[in-house]
């Protein structure tokens, strides 16, 4: 068996090919993919997803989304799709402006601990952040 990984923004493709295992963060917590799983529709937190290949691993930051696990087809082929509202390869992130969005965060915050926009942008630029420094 083996397993196939899509990952789809609006913008475009972030990552297509094989791997040997997929993790996500859930809102119901992380859960990894192996060639074989069942069936599964679940909701993404802003998170890196990891992609485990026979070449290493891949990083990739998102920001919210779905992922759908299919069965395995006729060729014993499970299909992932993780499909996310923005989809960022390390490559992609420009450290300098995550940094940025990560000090203007965090000053909002100061002024307003409970602010879920700062919130959600702070997280955002972690994410972004912690990709890039992983590459």
């Amino acid at each position: 068996m083996s397993l196939s990984v899509e990952l789809v923004s609006p913008e475009r493709v972030a990552f297509s090919g094989g791997a040997e295992m997929v993790v996500c963060r859930t809102t119901a917590g992380d859960i990894a993919f192996q060639a074989g799983h069942i069936p599964f529709i679940g909701v993404l937190q802003t998170h890196p997803v990891k992609v485990i290949g026979e070449d290493g691993e891949t990083l990739i930051a998102v920001h919210q989304g779905f992922v759908e696990v299919s069965p395995p087809d006729a060729e014993g082929v499970t299909h992932i799709t993780v499909l996310s509202d923005v989809a960022e390869l390390a490559d992609s992130i420009d450290v300098d402006r995550a940094s940025a969005a990560k000090e203007r965060a965090e000053e909002a915050l100061r002024a307003d601990s409970e602010d879920p926009e700062a919130l959600s942008a702070l997280q955002r630029a972690e994410v972004r952040l912690s990709v890039a420094e992983a590459a």
